[in-house]
């Protein structure tokens, strides 16, 4: 009992999740309020994309983002309603209904839930740091992309590729409107770039914000701005659980709970070695409570009428820089999201939208550094392609995509440097050498005796002709799978059926279960032709060509 309460102690909120902030809460508020606004057009267009309404998506960036930042296990992470999570959603909404949004969020919610606490968080410590870099460039690309409509002062194309709808909405561009636009975002970049070199405990994208909204009240510039915004919120409610409805959104529900979880573990790691203004990495998480708190997030927002939520990249990203270091900044993130719906609806609605899309292009070009791609694409070419790869079809496709074909790419190139590592390779017969040596071979396996290698060691050993024993090394074997026992069955057989008898020498003790049960000892022609010693080994070989020299005479 102790240890199931000790357990969940785990996942639970502690005094060391506010660890400094006696010294960070200035940077913390000022970088809540910073990604508060940021993110309220954010959740505003991600709500409407998805099919649920811009209520919808304020409701999850207010409740799942507060839920999220108290519950998580990152200190920076931001979360609420996401691009990736639209394009599942939205055929969801279409096929059964926006009342059907409230209860597919509870059920994933509660999904990502057990996963997290079933353990598997960590898993994503598995995926590989190519494919993690590659995510993060091929997000940024998007982040970016995914600004031009708001930097060109046009509609953006729904439904179409991220860089094919940039490309169409710059074409749609319109004078004087593309010139106003393009020199607010010139402006939000510059403030953001040059401001920190003069002094680094300024918030920039803040200022950037204000100077760049208050330039554009006084010059009367005829741009898009984020506009009327909703009062209020719904008040929660238990969503409709219709039995019928449930069936029809399980499997929906399954793929949203993996998204969820795929991308909010990613984006905590990213943030985790994303690095502030201070110049210092944003430190560690805990990914199995990371996965509880995202999980808990969905629930709460569900019963709010709100969509499945996620860690939000790009927000993140945001809170990071603008130094954030404990989880008050995300938890001040969804406080000012309320007030703003409550109290200054009209005031944020003056934002000029090209404000928003300077902030996030620059957060995009910041989120990859040129020393981290040059040390990937200095470092193998596997590792480089699968960087290239992955990012390419994050941009092309969507992440999960890119996650899977990545990890696909990675395990192909690792299993072929394995295999390279593995082979067989003839020894001579220790000296001095005896009459009859010749009939004798000796056989070294090396590295990893798996499905990759395991034909080519076959095919090496199964040639060798003019011999009568033939001695199998073991001992260098580091890895060994029931493709590879298998191998060494057939190895033995053929060997057998042609007349030479084989000898085992150095089973690893962690490998001599699975080559039993495999029937390695069994395709052997005596059990006792299983040495641990090559002396022995070799003497026992001479015996049978001794015996069979005999037998000819």
């Amino acid at each position: 009992m102790s240890v199931s309460l000790s357990r969940l102690s785990r996942f639970l909120p502690s005094r060391r999740d506010y660890d400094g902030l006696r010294s960070s809460w200035k940077t913390d508020l000022l970088a809540g309020i910073t990604v508060g606004i940021v993110a309220l057009p954010l959740a505003l267009a991600f709500g409407v994309s998805s099919g649920a309404g811009a209520e919808a998506g304020l409701i999850t960036a207010v409740v799942a983002g507060l839920v999220a930042a108290i519950m998580g296990g990152s200190h920076v992470q931001v979360s609420g309603p996401t691009g990736a999570m639209v394009v599942v959603l939205a055929p969801v909404v279409a096929a059964h209904g926006v009342g059907s949004i409230a209860l597919v969020s509870l059920m994933a919610g509660l999904l990502v839930v057990i996963l997290g606490l079933s353990g598997l968080g960590r898993a994503v410590a598995f995926i590989p740091w190519p494919v993690v870099e590659g995510f993060t460039l091929g997000i940024a690309a998007i982040i970016f992309l995914q600004q031009v409509p708001l930097a060109t002062g046009t509609q953006g194309v729904p439904g179409h590729n991220t860089l094919v709808a940039a490309f169409e909405s710059a074409s749609q561009a319109t004078l004087p409107t593309v010139l106003q636009t393009l020199g607010v975002v010139a402006g939000v970049a510059a403030v953001m770039l040059l401001l920190p070199k003069l002094n680094k405990a300024l918030p920039a994208s803040l200022i950037a914000v204000l100077v760049a909204t208050v330039a554009a009240e006084l010059l009367q510039l005829d741009i898009p701005r984020i506009g009327a915004l909703p009062h209020s919120l719904s008040a929660p409610s238990v969503p409709s659980l219709d039995p019928a409805a449930l069936g029809g959104l399980l499997m929906p529900a399954v793929s949203i709970a993996m998204l969820a979880a795929i991308e909010s573990l990613l984006s905590a790691r990213v943030a985790a070695g994303m690095v502030g203004p201070d110049g210092r990495p944003s430190g560690a998480y805990s990914p199995d409570r990371e996965l509880m708190g995202q999980g808990l997030a969905s629930v709460a927002a569900g019963f709010f009428g709100g969509m499945p939520a996620t860690g939000a990249i790009a927000r993140t990203a945001v809170n990071v820089r603008s130094g954030a270091k404990t989880r008050l900044s995300a938890i001040v993130h969804a406080l000012v999201l309320l007030a703003i719906i409550y109290l200054a609806a009209g005031l944020v609605g003056t934002i000029p939208l090209a404000v928003l899309a300077g902030i996030l292009m620059v957060t995009a070009t910041r989120m990859v550094s040129r020393h981290t791609v040059g040390a990937i694409m200095r470092s193998t070419r596997a590792d480089a392609f699968v960087f290239v790869l992955t990012a390419l079809i994050t941009v092309a496709f969507d992440l999960i995509v890119a996650i899977e074909i990545g990890l696909v790419a990675a395990a192909l190139f690792t299993l072929r440097k394995f295999a390279s590592l593995s082979g067989v390779k003839r020894e001579e017969i220790p000296a001095p050498r005896e009459d009859g040596d010749q009939h004798i071979a000796i056989f070294r396996l090396d590295g990893a005796m798996f499905f990759g290698a395991a034909e080519r060691v076959l095919q090496e050993i199964s040639q060798v002709k003019d011999i009568q024993v033939a001695i199998i090394r073991l001992s260098q074997v580091r890895m060994l799978d029931a493709t590879g026992a298998h191998t060494l069955v057939e190895v033995i057989s053929a060997l057998e059926l042609r007349g030479v008898t084989v000898l085992l020498k150095g089973v690893q003790p962690q490998h001599l279960e699975l080559v039993t049960n495999v029937g390695v000892i069994r395709s052997l022609r005596h059990h006792k032709h299983l040495f641990t010693s090559l002396p022995e080994a070799v003497e026992h070989a001479r015996s049978h060509v001794r015996r069979n020299a005999a037998a000819s005479v």
